[in-house]
């Protein structure tokens, strides 16, 4: 089986995900570091125009979004398994990632200010079309303290009647998804984190046990090694036509797919698979010949043309 290449950048909350994914599963990968904003030379030329972080390539297939990324884990290397409760920890999944983030972005930046790069800010003002303030995230601090103490209150509850991870005796992508937000703000705001926390010791000592877990076994790779590796292999999809797709699209068709959320860049291809869950369009470029972009249906668009 072609190796695991991971783009991501160290201080992504999204990548420390899939890094978790790794360590509890025991594999091994390739680390290609992206950089935080935008350009991202060595990235867009593997998915189209798909900017964000993270991405993992096998080969010549590429599969953007932690959700996707997860479940792709989980089909290739079944043998530790993380998703037990099937179509459920996806949910969790959304509320960590829109709900609980939101909370947390507000604390995060609000309670850094000015510390805060006048470039990230401008690059994240374009990734999601409307004004990133941290002078309006300060403002808003007590408020989203409000909701990340809320939100944490239904994790303690949770542990206390499951423990000592979420859904019982082992890890799984349920504890995934809601590592998250408190791995971002105990890494960023640690003060924020300690005061926060500080009434809920369960969620304390399962987000020690959860940071044990390790991210596997990984070597750097340069951006251009990895766009190499594409260019020399082709992608495993096979193309396939859902039955029960909705609004009649078909492999073969000319497609557009584009994150229903922020980093609406639309990313055009021919389509090979698609299904209830996944969507999976080719496209070439010439840095890295022909390739297949995955993404997850639940929080993208695709559109026709």
């Amino acid at each position: 089986m072609a190796e695991i290449i991971f783009h991501h950048y160290w201080t992504s909350p999204f990548s420390e995900k899939i890094r978790l994914a790794f360590g509890l599963k025991g594999l091994s990968w390739r680390s290609v570091e992206q950089p935080t904003i935008m350009p991202k030379p060595h990235l867009i030329p593997l998915t189209g125009g798909y900017r964000k972080i993270p991405v993992m390539q096998i080969g010549a297939d590429i599969y953007c979004d932690s959700q996707l990324i997860l479940a792709e884990l989980e089909r290739r290397y079944p043998a530790v398994p993380l998703m037990p409760n099937g179509g459920l920890s996806h949910a969790v999944g959304f509320w960590a990632d829109r709900v609980v983030f939101q909370a947390s972005v507000a604390v995060i930046f609000g309670s850094l200010g000015d510390k805060v790069d006048p470039a990230f800010i401008k690059d994240r003002e374009a990734l999601s079309g409307r004004p990133f303030d941290p002078a309006q995230m300060a403002a808003a601090v007590p408020l989203m303290r409000e909701q990340f103490r809320a939100h944490t209150s239904f994790l303690e509850a949770q542990l206390k009647a499951r423990g000592p991870y979420l859904a019982g005796e082992k890890a799984t992508v349920t504890d995934i998804h809601a590592h998250m937000n408190v791995w971002f703000l105990s890494s960023f705001t640690p003060a924020e984190a300690a005061g926060l926390l500080a009434e809920f010791p369960l969620v304390r000592a399962w987000y020690a046990l959860m940071n044990t877990a390790g991210y596997g076994t990984h070597e750097k790779m340069t951006p251009d090694e990895a766009l190499a590796v594409a260019k020399d292999a082709t992608s495993i999809a096979q193309e396939e036509t859902d039955p029960n797709e909705p609004n009649g699209l078909k492999a073969g068709m000319a497609v557009s797919v584009m994150a229903d959320d922020y980093g609406r860049d639309p990313i055009k291809g021919t389509l090979v698979a698609s299904s209830a869950q996944r969507i999976a369009i080719k496209r070439s470029d010439p840095a890295v010949g022909e390739v297949v972009v995955h993404f997850p249906r639940a929080g993208f668009w695709v559109l026709p043309g």
